[in-house]
């Protein structure tokens, strides 16, 4: 073993960045076995320097993030700041200074990618990144190296942890949307502003991610079409359960059937219970990989939290420092498929629609008709009603979505529909 240790910087020192700190202190010895060479921290940049940091020497704290990312004698930089900027230049100022760099920032990966891979490949340093996605739950690493021999067609999970949460605590207890967001609140499943969760901008970013790994295509986060789930009631969750599905937040990246291009998506979707994904519980992550050799692989486990994240980090932190150890260099972007992406209107699914309408002869008939017209074909159809008031609810086939939507817009315009209650994809039929 070398006894020169590895020099660590890390940038950041929140939930996260602490556990990094906590694990290579307590697991040191270890690490330095599995590396070959020890490991030690050069310094902890933070934005409060005051503040008590169990662990963490005080001696090694600073305020200047850029200084710390400069210095020469640092082998390896772990940023988890997150966020766009400073994180973007204080990572390439590692690169530019020789250091590998570990991140689990998924906002900038989904946003500019691509820069950071080329400032790694320029520097001939490495970049990790498998706690940007899924936290504890090896799914980057198997995409980019265990399955690179392979043809993936489809990623299809929930990774986001929040606002399965919520999703779960609806069905499970018929709570409303806001209910369930305070549980999850109190609980510390979601932030005091949860818009990048509820929204579904962080699964985005993710999608983003694993897409462009999948299909060795660039794809950043505005091709990624996003949808929340801040407009799901308990009504669309009991009519869920009727049909013998629940409702998850899916993040959805396909190639196309002639794989001349790929989707990415995130949105609402009801799912069948039988389904694997319809299971996954309370704050837990589960990806599906499809792939033409390998078949089915399923992925499962805690998608966020500070020691779950923390135990990505460092998987990757051994393997970069495995690796300056031995002058070698991991893998680095694979995005020579280049294959356009296409929008979600091309994209082919199903509808789950609930229609407020007049209760009276020849309103299926003319709802019926308005589906035809557009080319959309119904599954199934089921109606309630009394007292004048009717509600029907129609699951149709596989269609475009942009028929669909079309479908939608068509039905709002007709005299007999008082209202669209509702829209929902269905998904893994």
């Amino acid at each position: 073993m070398r006894t020169r240790p590895l020099k660590v910087a890390l940038l950041g020192c929140g939930v996260v960045g602490s556990e990094v700190a906590r694990i290579m202190t307590t697991h040191a010895d270890d690490l330095a076995n599995r590396i070959g060479a020890p490991v030690e921290l050069a310094g902890v940049a933070v934005r409060r320097p005051d503040r008590v940091r169990d662990g963490v020497d005080p001696a090694l704290v600073t305020t200047d993030a850029a200084g710390l990312a400069a210095r020469e004698d640092v082998d390896v930089v772990v940023e988890v700041i997150g966020g766009i900027e400073p994180a973007r230049k204080l990572i390439t100022t590692a690169f530019e200074h020789g250091a590998s760099v570990v991140t689990a920032n998924k906002a900038l990966l989904a946003e500019d990618g691509p820069t950071l891979h080329e400032a790694a490949e320029k520097s001939g340093a490495d970049l990790y990144y498998e706690a940007a996605v899924a936290a504890a739950i090896p799914l980057v690493r198997p995409l980019r190296e265990s399955l690179a021999g392979d043809k993936v067609n489809r990623v299809l999970g929930i990774v986001n942890g929040t606002t399965n949460f919520i999703l779960d605590r609806m069905y499970s207890t018929g709570a409303g949307y806001g209910e369930a967001l305070d549980e999850a609140t109190a609980l510390g499943y979601a932030e005091a502003d949860p818009t990048a969760d509820v929204e579904g901008f962080d699964a985005a970013a993710k999608a983003a991610i694993l897409a462009g790994i999948a299909f060795h295509t660039r794809v950043r986060l505005d091709d990624v079409h996003r949808e929340g789930l801040t407009e799901i009631t308990a009504a669309d969750i009991a009519s869920a359960k009727r049909m013998g599905c629940t409702v998850k937040l899916l993040a959805i990246c396909e190639r196309a059937a002639d794989g001349r291009s790929v989707t990415a998506r995130v949105h609402p979707a009801m799912i069948p219970l039988g389904h694997p994904l319809a299971g996954v519980g309370e704050a837990y992550n589960a990806v599906f990989v499809e792939s033409d050799a390998a078949g089915q692989l399923m992925f499962y486990g805690p998608g966020a939290g500070g020691a779950p994240t923390a135990s990505a980090v460092l998987g990757d932190l051994v393997a970069a420092c495995r690796n300056k150890l031995n002058g070698a260099r991991g893998p680095g972007e694979s995005a020579y498929a280049q294959l356009p992406v296409s929008p979600m209107g091309e994209v082919v699914t199903r509808y789950h629609i609930s229609l407020d309408v007049a209760d009276k002869p020849g309103v299926l008939a003319q709802v019926a008709t308005t589906f035809a017209e557009h080319g959309v074909s119904i599954d199934t159809v089921r109606q309630q009603g009394k007292d004048g008031d009717a509600w029907l609810v129609v699951v149709t086939h596989s269609a475009p979505d942009a028929a669909l939507s079309s479908t939608v817009e068509a039905l709002r315009e007709l005299d007999t529909v008082r209202g669209v209650a509702s829209i929902m994809r269905v998904e893994g039929e």
